[in-house]
């Protein structure tokens, strides 16, 4: 049992450094993207601000609850990077901003299947810590809960049950 939990942590630790591989790509992207919307839409400061400000509290972040929501934010960042974009038929039409939304676009999809695998291991690991037997290792040996990862739309409160 004790082996289990420990290696149900390790896992819990991989996943997440899985989703924090596919944020620091996104973060790389994402300079190349400023700088080519800021040639077609230099007067949108603010939103292109928004997104640098976003993207380094990702990268400044150090635990999952502080990587969750500055993910979230730095997401709706871009969302409103992209609806300005709509309104620069130029900018749409360039090769490079075409080719940098795609690869953003796929790491996307791919923080979306890390954050899901993260959260069912993190799942897996919890109950191992709350169930009988395992429960009284857990809590003899100091394992504790992991969070989950949680996007806006995740983030409303799930109902206790008691019995």
């Amino acid at each position: 049992m004790y082996n289990r939990l420990v290696s149900l942590r390790n896992r819990v630790k991989n996943s997440f450094a899985q989703i924090d591989v596919q944020l620091k790509r996104r973060n790389d992207l994402i300079p190349n993207l400023v700088e080519t919307v800021k040639g077609y839409a230099s007067h949108e400061k603010g939103v292109l601000e928004e997104v640098t400000k976003a993207r380094s509290n990702v990268m400044n972040a150090s635990t999952v609850k502080e990587t969750s929501e500055a993910d979230n934010q730095l997401t709706g960042a871009l969302k409103t990077l992209f609806a300005v974009a709509e309104n620069y038929p130029d900018l749409k039409a360039n090769s490079n901003f075409q080719e940098l939304q795609s690869e953003l676009s796929d790491t996307e999809n791919k923080i979306a299947y890390s954050r899901q695998f993260y959260n069912d291991t993190v799942l897996m690991y919890n109950n191992a810590c709350q169930q009988f037997p395992s429960n009284l290792l857990a809590r003899l040996f100091g394992f504790k809960e992991s969070e989950f990862f949680e996007t806006d739309t995740e983030s409303r409160e799930v109902p206790k049950v008691e019995f």
